[in-house]
This record gives structure tokens, sequence and C-alpha cells, in this order.
């Protein structure tokens, strides 16, 4: 939010406060009224809406203005494994309730406890204002990753959550047939990127053997993180709803590609890292096996997957865009990016 957005605009038509309340009253919460609230930073697909009540802050997670096919289902995903997540260890926003009932504020909707900590791709930490700082921040979150891929997925009561046999051989499928959905809105013209034949070509032929199915977080990056101010801690992993059980390393693929590199600051890069802030990727890499069981030996594999997924998922919102879906701005940036993941992927795979 710009610092002179009035709040109470941004808010217009997104949260019924008297609604909300009533609610929150149905589910038990602590009374007083529902005081205090302000829009969060934070992905362009769910909004978030930090609130307080009866002395405890709360986040209010929910679709966009503009939803997507499916938001609610992915809204009520996100829920199910906060709640699950519970007894795991992982970090993360602790779930309190969940609304399906599109009655109250027009679309499903989770309440977590609010969280201390900053996002350390909108305001470094004193800690990791120096290289070594940084190159601390970005192994503790590779190792964080690996540990997710370790939680016991059928004892959280996950086991169900996605469909692992076969989960890898899907996924060029499953991401080709997302782009073509985008050739429906009106006003984007539904060019390929640019190597997608290629891409998928090099995927679908080198792909290597499912392993072991894991709990995936699904967009596992910096921006989804919050830190401790005072010392070197993740204190929450944040926006679970692209969740499954499948191969945790399509998730170490995705945050490898959300950092820099020598030829591009990366997806998530910005002003604040360079490739010498957060040294070699073989030491993020260690980072992450020092934690997991998992052979790394195609890891390549995962990082062009990573390039060739994240890159059509970007697109959707340059796609939406051009239909006045959302703001062309972002959809323009978000565009470039995907073109320069293309163009990674491409030179990982040498096609």
């Amino acid at each position: 939010m710009a610092d002179h957005e009035d709040p109470g605009a941004a808010l217009a038509g997104l949260v019924d406060v008297a609604a909300l309340t009533r609610w929150l009253d149905g589910q038990g919460f602590a009374g007083g009224p529902v005081e205090g609230l302000v829009p969060l930073a934070g992905g362009t697909q769910n909004l978030l809406v930090r609130f307080c009540r009866g002395g405890s802050a709360y986040v209010l997670r929910r679709p966009s203005r503009h939803p997507r096919p499916r938001a609610g289902e992915t809204i009520l995903r996100e829920a199910r494994v906060l709640e699950a997540l519970a007894g795991t260890g992982v970090p993360h926003p602790r779930w309190a309730a969940t609304c399906a009932d599109d009655s109250v504020l027009g679309v499903p909707f989770v309440v977590m406890r609010a969280v201390d900590g900053v996002n350390p791709m909108v305001q470094l930490p004193a800690w990791a204002e120096t290289a070594g700082g940084r190159r601390h921040l970005v192994q503790a979150a590779a190792a964080e990753l690996a540990r997710i891929g370790r939680v016991d997925h059928v004892a959280a009561g996950l086991g169900d959550l996605g469909h692992p046999q076969g989960f890898l051989g899907r996924q060029v499928p499953r991401w080709l047939a997302e782009w073509d959905s985008y050739r429906q809105l009106p006003g984007y013209a539904g060019e390929p990127l640019p190597g997608m034949d290629a891409l998928a070509a090099f995927l679908a032929g080198h792909r290597p053997p499912d392993g072991p199915p894991g709990l995936m977080h699904g967009d596992y990056h910096l921006g989804n993180l919050l830190v401790d101010v005072s010392r070197p801690r993740i204190t929450a992993v944040l926006d679970w709803e692209m969740a499954t059980i499948g191969d945790p390393l399509v998730d170490l693929g995705r945050f490898l590609v959300s950092l820099p590199d020598d030829h591009e600051a990366g997806p998530a890069g910005g002003a604040l890292w360079t490739p010498g802030d957060i040294g070699p990727a073989d030491d993020i890499v260690a980072a992450y096996a020092d934690a997991s069981e998992r052979a790394l030996d195609a890891l390549d594999w995962y990082v062009v997957l990573a390039c060739f997924k994240l890159g059509i998922i970007l697109e959707s919102s340059h796609a939406r865009a051009c239909a006045g879906l959302t703001d062309r701005a972002t959809g323009d940036r978000l565009h470039a990016m995907a073109m320069a993941l293309f163009a990674r992927g491409r030179r990982l795979a040498g096609v």
C-alpha cells in the first residue's frame, strides 16, 4: 500500500467489518471490536488484511477482488494445510479459523494468528545486511525447505492432499494446458513464450524417476518467508495455497530460480540481491542436502522445470492484464520475468 493511500479505500469491498464480527463471534473468538484493519503487502492472487480483536492480532487471507477460477478452493486448501502443520515444527502462521461460506464476505477466507517478523524481500533485518548475513539467510531458507520435505504428511492428515504417483510425468502436460487456457482471455495474443516447445521436449526426454513422495510448499521463495529482526531465524513460511504431496525437489528447483544467477537478478531479485551477496549455488544446495535425505543427481532438471513452470504461472498475470482483469504494469513486469525464466531454462538445458 502506498504511503498516501487511505487504508479504508484499500479495504473497500474486501472486508465487511460487521459481517466479520458476527462470524468471529460464532467461532468463539474473544469479544470486542474488530479494529486496526490494515491491508498487507503480499501476492497478487490473494489478499491479506491484518486486524486486532480481544488483544490478539490476526491476519485474514481471501481471494483478490477479481478471483481466478477455483480461487476459493485454493484458500480452503491453504487453511487445511495450516491446520495440519500445527504439530510438525515447520514455522508457519497458526491457523485460527476457516470460513467456507460465501455469504459472509462473498468469498471463502482463512484467519491466522499474526506472526512477528519481516519479509526479507521488503526489509532486511540488520543481521542480513552484510554479504555473510545474506548467505546465512539463504542457506537457512534452503535447510527449512528440506525439513518441509521431511514432514510425515500421512501422520499430519495430508495423505490425500495430492496424487504423487506419476507426479513428475504430469508436470509438462499440466503446465502446457495451463498456458493454453490463457488463450481464452480477450486481448491476450496467445503466443508461446520463446523456447516453450524446446523446453517441454527437454523435460519430457530427461525426466528422472519419481522419488519418495513428500510435502511440497509449491511456491517457496524468500518473499514467502518471515524472519526474526533480531537474530538469524525464520519465523514463518507463508502462502501454502499451492501445497501438495509430490516430489519436494520441485520446491528446491523453484527456490533456486528465485535467486540471482550470473545472467540476471532473478524473479525475486530486485535491488536487494546480486550473485555475490548470496554465495555460490553449491553452498545453498549443500545446506539443503545436509537437512535432507534425497539424492540431488538430477537437480538441473528440476531447475529447468522450475523455469518452465514459474514462467507459465507468471504469464497468467500478463494474460489477465491484457484482458483488463489486473494492473497492466504488474502484468508487463511479470511477463518480462517469464521471458527471463525461459531464457535461463534454455541456457541450463542447452536448447
